[in-house]
């Protein structure tokens, strides 16, 4: 039976859709929602508990006194900033507050924003009972922050009694448009300073660093000098300027050598970084390596001597028979001897002689050294001694015995030398730790093929 072949399209069947019945019921419950919130009670929204304006100043001086209280004195200066910033507070009350600010930034440790806020203060009023408070809080946050060609300027501004030119504003030179004042080049100095002084931050504190910083500075008090430096700077800053004109950083040998220098930049300063976290001597460390280590902080025994320097051994004889005939050691030494730098001072020798050591003027003899020190004060060596310069006669004036110094005496020596162990301590663990988290392994067994091989051409290239 033949089957008939049906080519009509199959009936569409109705999709079902979701899209009418889910608007539907969104919209009920908004409906609902809106409802709901016309008939709810309206409440009061509470007050933020960040935000201080909601609070009287008696209110905001309380919060911001308890804070400080428990030493958090950011958070105490941000409270009174959160004020100041949303309340209409007079003049002369904001000044008062913005000082308030600046103690609690300086006792914070932050003493670039304390100095901000101690000038805001003074500009918003002036204030005759806080002028002199500000002067010293600033003065005291200068120096620690190590600005000391700022707190200079500083103080010549806040003590001049005319109207004249800001301190430092002078202009000592000019690149193109570029003006270069007195307080600029001082400020470059002072970085300069600041860099190589970089290195001894693990060696010093901070005070140690401050007073050497100090030291150097009055260098540059002489005009010569700062001139001198001015001349090297500019030389320097115009070459790099031509060099970034001429793009030779990106040279591929100059990129070498940059790379290279960055890379010990940066490795110092992660050690610096990690010395400075890590290196915490307290006054009990120090007086715990000074009783340690006391024998290393004995004085020996010294002896203060006077000498006649003579060519011969025969004049040397007749000397030594002139004083015990008792004639005066001063006077014979201006007569005879032919040390030009003791003679005129009766024979003297200014330094002292140490147990052990070089003889100062004389030289080093240890058996004359012993004989010094087995010599009572007062009294003259038995015979002439034989030296290099020529026959010597020596007057033992004084002798002190060997010491123990005191802790106070050998302090700065004590911080000098814990501090150096310390960063010892600390510079081999970092490298220990990032060896072990970089995975490195050193093949000595492959470097001592390598040597053995070079040592093997050397032979053959002798053949």
């Amino acid at each position: 039976m033949e089957e008939k072949l049906d080519f009509s399209l199959p009936e569409k069947k109705q999709k079902y859709s979701l899209v009418p019945k889910l608007t539907v019921i969104l919209l009920l419950v908004l409906v609902i929602l809106t409802i709901v919130n016309l008939l709810r009670p309206s409440y009061e929204k509470p007050p933020s508990v960040n935000s201080a304006s909601s609070f009287s100043q008696d209110k905001i001086k309380e919060l911001a006194s308890k804070l400080a209280s428990r030493n958090l004195y950011t958070r105490a200066a941000r409270v009174w900033q959160d004020y100041l910033s949303s309340a209409k507070v007079p003049d002369t009350e904001r000044a008062k507050a913005l000082f308030q600010v600046g103690t609690l930034f300086e006792k914070a440790g932050l003493y670039e924003e304390a100095i901000e806020y101690y000038y805001r203060s003074e500009i918003t009023a002036k204030l005759s009972e806080l002028e002199q408070q500000i002067n010293t809080h600033i003065k005291d946050c200068f120096e620690k922050l190590g600005k000391f060609s700022a707190l200079r300027y500083e103080l010549m501004d806040r003590t001049s009694f005319k109207e004249s030119e800001k301190a430092g504003s002078r202009i000592v030179a000019e690149i193109g448009a570029e003006k270069i004042t007195e307080s600029d080049l001082d400020a470059i100095i002072e970085r300069t300073i600041d860099n190589q002084l970089a290195p001894m931050m693990a060696f010093m504190t901070t005070e140690q660093l401050n007073e050497q910083k100090k030291k150097i500075l009055e260098q540059y008090k002489n005009p010569s000098a700062k001139q001198e430096f001015l001349q090297s700077w500019l030389s320097q800053e115009v070459l790099y300027r031509q060099a970034l004109e001429e793009k030779l950083s990106e040279q591929s040998d100059v990129k070498g050598v940059i790379e290279d220098m960055v890379r010990s930049i940066l490795s110092q300063q992660l050690m610096n970084k990690e010395l400075a976290d890590k290196i915490n001597i307290t006054e009990t460390d120090l007086q715990t390596y000074y009783q340690a280590n006391k024998d290393k902080y004995i004085e020996p025994a010294k002896a203060s001597i006077s000498h006649i320097l003579v060519e011969n051994q025969q004049q040397a004889n007749d000397i030594m028979e002139r004083i015990k005939n008792g004639e005066d050691f001063g006077e014979l030494a201006k007569e005879f001897s032919v040390d030009q730098n003791t003679k005129d001072n009766a024979g003297i020798i200014d330094t002292d002689v140490r147990k052990g050591s070089c003889i100062p003027v004389i030289g080093e003899s240890s058996e004359l050294n012993e004989k010094i020190f087995v010599t009572d004060a007062g009294k003259i060596l038995e015979e002439p001694f034989k030296t290099e310069k020529g026959w010597e006669i020596v007057k033992v004036r004084e002798k002190y015995p060997e010491r123990q110094k005191s802790f106070d005496e050998v302090r700065q020596q004590v911080i000098t030398a814990l501090l150096s162990q310390k960063r010892q301590d600390v510079q081999r663990d970092l490298i220990d730790q990032m060896m072990n988290k970089y995975n490195v392994i050193i093949h000595t067994s492959a470097l001592r093929s390598i040597k053995e091989a070079d040592a093997g051409e050397s032979a053959e290239s002798v053949k």
